[in-house]
């Protein structure tokens, strides 16, 4: 009986297991645990100004992310995928650039965990996307992706869901396709439109009813900018899209593509 007291305080007192970053590039797919990525070269301590996610200063022991991505270029497209199903749409080239904007994967040491993202909420961990300097190459909030289990290189969104593609026959400089560039920035983490995408946090944005559809175009404008002061969900994961992240042109775009698509159903 001592024995197994002895055992079990001794469990209790180990870590939390480390966790493992998979990484699916091709013929470069391997895996990283998170002692791994703690040890690396590259690895050093980094101060984020105003973190997204947290709201305010933070500190991490992080790894240039394009220090990871061997074999992927410029002109691919990669796919950040978290714990909760929460599947980011990334274009490699602002992932792999040296600066000013700089990407980094934040490793969440076992043994000293971070803050909760909020009352009974889980952390960041165990693997963050953050940027330094991200204001100078205009990254938004839904390029930070938290809780990633799993980094993969895909083809482009155009090519994988082509029913999220407008009207080929619209002019170049339409608001519509600005609008479906943003829709991909913004939306896709969470939502699916006309049955494609991966996400799974969100409705399907098209099927059986497009928002444009049901929601007046005042009301829409306010759920976009602030989820809760049109209804009150302490549930809700939807985070509100200020001015500083998405203007009033691009607002009007993303509209404008939503309710072009609510004539393009499947």
């Amino acid at each position: 009986m001592r024995h197994c007291l002895a055992l079990l305080t001794l469990l209790l007192s180990l870590p939390l297991s480390a966790a493992q970053l998979h990484l699916e590039l091709g013929a470069n797919g391997r895996q990283w645990s998170s002692a791994e990525l703690l040890d690396h070269p590259q690895a050093q301590d980094i101060s984020i100004d105003q973190d997204v996610s947290y709201k305010r200063p933070m500190h991490y022991r992080a790894v240039p992310l394009a220090a990871l991505l061997h074999g992927v270029s410029a002109s691919d497209h990669l796919q950040a995928v978290a714990l909760d199903g929460f599947a980011a749409e990334m274009p490699a080239a602002p992932l792999l650039q040296q600066g000013p904007a700089r990407a980094w994967l934040a490793v969440e040491d076992p043994g000293k965990p971070w803050p909760p993202l909020g009352q009974g909420k889980p952390s960041a961990g165990p693997f963050y996307l953050v940027w330094t300097a991200p204001q100078a190459s205009g990254i938004r909030p839904e390029q930070w992706p938290f809780q990633i289990s799993t980094i993969r290189q895909l083809a482009p969104v155009e090519r994988r869901y082509p029913a999220l593609l407008p009207d080929p026959k619209l002019p170049a400089d339409s608001p519509v396709r600005q609008g479906f560039a943003l829709f991909q920035q913004n939306c896709m983490a969470c939502h699916r439109l006309n049955g494609a995408g991966d996400a799974q946090l969100g409705p399907d944005l098209n099927v059986p009813h497009n928002p444009t559809e049901y929601f007046q175009p005042g009301y829409l404008r306010m759920l976009i900018r602030d989820p809760q002061r049109l209804r009150r969900w302490p549930q809700a994961k939807m985070p509100g899209f200020a001015e500083n992240v998405l203007s009033e042109r691009e607002l009007d775009s993303l509209l404008a593509y939503l309710g072009h698509m609510a004539k393009r159903k499947p």
